[in-house]
């Protein structure tokens, strides 16, 4: 079935749906892992995007319940130069075209994405539009054109949980919660996790390490969070431009200094936000399995699972007790920051990896260190 990708910038190329008649728009990115189709697909951090991938050939491994990072597709659209119908392993649980209908979301292969991934690395990530249902290329166009800009977008509100939940305990559709009945069943070490689109992994660290994780909504009041008095809070990775999300940055200002505090990827750029910081739009981002990191502590290269579009201005914090401790080597821009008097320290790109390199996993170790003195 014949299908067309264009671009804001006039560029429109033909492909094929893989996964039958449909359309997508959003922001169109491009992502470099190799491997782990399934944990991007399901990876909050991509509401709102569609995404293509640089590697030619994807679907050979097939899908499973094992490798989801949250309870569905979160992207938008998935753009590939070859699907693989028969995957082949002994995980595999089912076909990645199968999975993406299942959610309704359209997958086109086919696509130059070699010629996709250049035009958005010169001129920078744009929204964008797949369908097999209109193919006309200026209508398209002007249509991409019409959609909401990345900037200003609060998408947290469309992946953060409904309820409060004990990982791994999922609550079910309209289950009454009380919180600090809830927070009462647990015993032990145990922390709160701000939800603004968590990866599943992030939490399944934490409790590997001995932790309790209690999930709470993204926008859960600071003082509902702090009068539990846990023994330390996490700002999860999410979607959308960190400025937008308002609430969330006026919740972490209020819960610094209280408990040890960790933020991952946007919960990085809240804790910026929150420190007096200011976030800009990166040109295309960083998106991929591969990311050079140096740990300006120890020295050491670390590489990287990442996927944000966002980055802080460290200049920007006024607060000179805040210290640079990560960067990226590709582009010399922020990827860790910590406030030893607050008990405080972030990262831009995902320790727990999935899919990607381990390399950053002591920085749950870290936290927990933090946890055990308080």
């Amino acid at each position: 079935m014949k299908a067309l990708l264009a671009l804001e910038d006039g560029l429109v190329l033909w492909g094929r749906s893989f996964t039958g008649p449909g359309e997508s728009s959003g922001e169109v990115v491009f992502n470099t892992a190799m491997t782990g189709y399934q944990e991007i697909l399901t990876d909050p951090s991509y509401k709102g995007q569609i995404v293509t991938m640089t590697y030619p050939l994807m679907g050979n491994y097939g899908v499973n319940p094992e490798d989801m990072e949250s309870r569905g597709v979160q992207v938008e659209g998935f753009i590939v130069k070859e699907y693989h119908p028969y995957p082949s392993n002994w995980r595999s649980r089912g076909n990645l075209a199968d999975y993406l209908k299942a959610s309704g979301k359209l997958g086109v292969e086919g696509l130059d994405t070699r010629a996709i991934t250049k035009r958005l690395r010169e001129a920078g990530a744009m929204r964008g539009i797949i369908s097999t249902a209109e193919l006309d290329p200026a209508t398209l166009v002007r249509r991409a054109r019409e959609l909401p800009s990345m900037e200003g977008l609060d998408l947290v509100p469309t992946v953060t949980c409904a309820l409060p939940y004990w990982w791994p305990d999922l609550p079910a559709a309209g289950e009454s919660v009380d919180l600090a009945t809830l927070w009462g069943q647990r015993s032990g070490r145990k922390v709160i996790l701000y939800d603004y689109g968590v990866k599943f992994n992030i939490i399944r660290s934490l409790k590997a390490r001995g932790l309790e994780v209690l999930v709470v909504p993204a926008a859960t009041p600071a003082a509902a969070v702090l009068a539990l008095k846990p023994d330390g809070i996490i700002l999860s990775n999410g979607p959308g431009d960190p400025a937008a999300v308002t609430y969330a940055v006026d919740n972490v200002r209020q819960c610094l200094g209280s408990q040890p505090l960790f933020g991952i990827c946007l919960g990085h750029q809240l804790l910026g936000l929150a420190l007096g910081g200011r976030t800009f739009k990166l040109k295309f981002g960083h998106r991929g399995a591969n990311q050079p990191v140096k740990n300006r502590l120890s020295g050491r290269v670390e590489i990287t699972s990442q996927n944000h579009g966002f980055a802080v201005d460290l200049e920007s914090i006024p607060d000179p007790a805040v210290e640079l401790t990560h960067i990226n080597l590709n582009d010399n821009t922020l990827e860790g920051l910590r406030h030893p008097g607050l008990r405080a320290f972030s990262v831009q790109y995902h320790p727990e990896a999935s899919p990607g390199p381990h390399d950053a996993d002591y920085l749950f170790e870290e936290f927990l260190e933090m946890v055990e003195q308080s």
